[in-house]
């Protein structure tokens, strides 16, 4: 790795982590507890909107971005094992069902196929095809769970409790808006490459 990539690396490491801190600092000072619960989903769309307007509309944001690669954003999916913490508070009944036990092993599944990407070679073409199967997979899937959360929500407020509050609470304020990112910028990535083998 040279120093460039090593310097694009390290601001956007330090870019995620200020915003990761951010939102946990916002998750343990308590103030999302006392806010109506659909305003999760609202901060959530507004997070995922900034992210993807700096990526489209900043050339230096979207060429940090590109300049890590698929196989760094497919790794960023490896947090959906999260997952696994849904299924263990709906055995507590901290979580309703219909989001914690279909979101949880979706996100189980995406995690795991994460995985088995990273062991695998980016640059052949049916590795590119499972990639594109994945992500197409993923982003369906978190969409299922945003819309989830939001239903449970409305219905009853009580029952998404726990988003409000660490860890959970950084769900929609850091890690749900970098996925659902995640998955567009390698829709981009897929793309471009598809696009470049046809004009070989």
């Amino acid at each position: 790795m040279d120093r460039k990539d090593m310097a694009t690396r390290t601001r956007v490491f330090a870019a995620v982590l200020a915003w990761c801190a951010i939102a946990g600092a916002v998750g343990y000072s308590g103030v999302l507890l006392s806010l109506p619960r659909p305003v999760l989903q609202v901060i959530l769309f507004t997070l995922t909107a900034a992210c993807l307007t700096g990526y489209f509309a900043v050339s230096r944001v979207r060429g940090d971005i590109d300049a890590l690669g698929t196989r760094a954003l497919i790794a960023i999916h490896l947090s959906r094992f999260v997952g696994a913490y849904f299924l263990i508070l709906h055995e507590q009944g901290r979580l309703p069902t219909a989001f914690a036990v279909y979101g949880g092993w979706g996100d189980i599944i995406t995690a795991s196929g994460a995985l088995a990407l990273l062991t695998l070679p980016m640059r052949w073409t049916r590795v590119r095809l499972l990639v594109g199967v994945w992500n197409l997979y993923g982003f369906v899937e978190i969409c299922f769970v945003v819309a989830t959360a939001g239903i449970c929500g409305m219905r009853d407020p009580d029952s998404m409790f726990e988003l409000a509050k660490l860890p959970l609470s950084l769900l929609p304020t850091f890690l749900v808006p970098l996925i659902i990112a995640s998955h567009v910028v390698i829709f981009v990535h897929l793309r471009a490459a598809a696009m470049g083998a046809r004009s070989r």
